[in-house]
């Protein structure tokens, strides 16, 4: 399946929009996710998993298991640098990933592991993510739901052209992806 993540939630404060779509599908083992995007800036100063990624040029996937308090955000930005956890909210209940589970999630990027300072310009970059699925359903049988509840977003909160633009709409005042209320509903194909 394909998602074009475009919605501009906050037109008046953050106007640009990058061009961004993600493709995902599934074996019943990962789940795969294929982003590709092309924008003006390119920044990744985060190099290190479990860092401020949401910072530089990102890619994110937050989901919910139907039925499940708990969510998971899968954060990464152009060189693979990735913030993961489950939690209930933003503040609460955060349960990182450990470095074992981080290990598990297999990246590939269009830049290598390393700094980039922003540079202006037009980029296209991709980032592949396989994503092992008994990361996401801990507490269900191999049997998984057909669907799940999600958004997909791109952001690069410290870019000279600050930008949050999500898949599914967030009617909210100002920019927050951890809001499992706006999430929309993917098929596990």
């Amino acid at each position: 399946m394909n998602y074009l993540i475009s919605s501009v939630n906050w037109p008046d404060l953050f106007p640009y929009q990058p061009q961004a779509r993600v493709e995902v599908s599934n074996d019943h083992q990962n789940l795969f996710l294929h982003f590709f995007v092309e924008g003006e800036q390119l920044r990744a100063v985060t190099t290190e998993d479990q860092g401020p990624v949401w910072e530089d040029s990102c890619v994110e996937f937050f989901c919910q298991v139907p039925g499940e308090p708990h969510y998971y955000n899968f954060e990464t930005n152009c060189i693979g640098a990735m913030v993961a956890s489950r939690r209930i909210s933003r503040d609460e209940d955060v349960q990182r990933l450990t470095p074992d589970e981080m290990a598990r999630i297999e990246r590939h990027c269009s830049f290598p592991r390393q700094a980039i300072p922003e540079r202006d310009g037009l980029f296209r970059w991709e980032v592949q993510l396989r994503i092992p699925l008994d990361l996401i359903f801990r507490n269900n049988p191999p049997a998984f739901p057909q669907t799940l509840r999600a958004n997909f977003y791109k952001c690069a909160d410290k870019t000279r052209n600050p930008h949050f633009v999500s898949w599914n709409p967030i009617p909210l005042p100002k920019p927050d992806f951890h809001c499992p209320q706006f999430f929309g509903e993917i098929t596990l194909q």
